[in-house]
């Protein structure tokens, strides 16, 4: 999440900062202020933890101006073999925890007056496309999930004719540590074309930095020679 009292990363502010500008609130050739990093230890598939969390913003920063739904797990976990608990993980993170992150934050920014907040959803191409191969049922089912949540919330937002804008990022193969927790041959998938983190993170400052009339619904971001 990213928060007000200048408790951002120097790209964001800087994204927040050309934002600012379009609405008039000071010059976009003012050189971006060092921005500050608290890191907290959140669980997103603890409630607690999360409300936890949002206090802690609330209490020493003013509360959040945006959020950024990063947290993802994925698991292979067959329709017939597979523990409730490994499902029941998927859920917990990749849908309740992006849903009550999203809440805690939409409630801050109202509380506040905050109506030109933003929330990003960082989903995957799973949401837009069928199963490629078995076991990943689940974990394609919560991306699934999180763009019809997307979607839902952002009519939500137009009914209450607030201006908190709502994105979706799904980007296709990004090297990150995630596919460790699988125990395969990482190797392997490294041969294939990939995105790399840096390439989502400019997608999601694009978004933010667009003009506050404009509202970037959903980007799909695959490496070149994807199939």
């Amino acid at each position: 999440m990213l928060m007000g009292g200048g408790v951002l990363p120097q790209g964001a502010v800087e994204a927040a900062r050309q934002e600012a500008a379009v609405r008039g609130r000071e010059s976009p050739s003012r050189a971006p202020e060092q921005g500050k990093l608290h890191c907290l230890k959140c669980d997103v598939s603890k409630e607690d933890d999360i409300i936890n969390a949002f206090k802690w913003v609330k209490d020493n920063a003013g509360g959040v101006d945006i959020l950024i739904n990063n947290a993802g797990v994925v698991g292979k976990a067959k329709l017939t073999d597979t523990d409730t608990p490994e499902w029941r993980r998927l859920l917990d993170v990749n849908v309740l925890g992006l849903c009550i992150c999203t809440r805690e934050a939409i409630q801050q920014m109202r509380a506040r007056g905050v109506d030109d907040g933003h929330v990003v959803h960082i989903s995957s191409v799973a949401a837009h496309q069928d199963i490629s191969y078995p076991g990943m049922e689940m974990y394609s089912a919560t991306k699934h999930a999180v763009r019809v949540l997307t979607e839902g919330l952002r009519k939500e937002l137009v009914t209450a004719k607030s201006k908190i804008r709502v994105t979706e990022v799904s980007p296709g193969l990004v090297r990150t540590e995630i596919f460790e927790t699988l125990g395969i041959d990482v190797e392997m998938i490294w041969k294939l074309p990939y995105l790399f983190p840096e390439d989502v993170a400019n997608s999601v400052l694009y978004a933010l930095a667009t003009p506050p009339h404009v509202q970037v619904h959903e980007m799909i971001l695959k490496p070149l020679g994807e199939e």
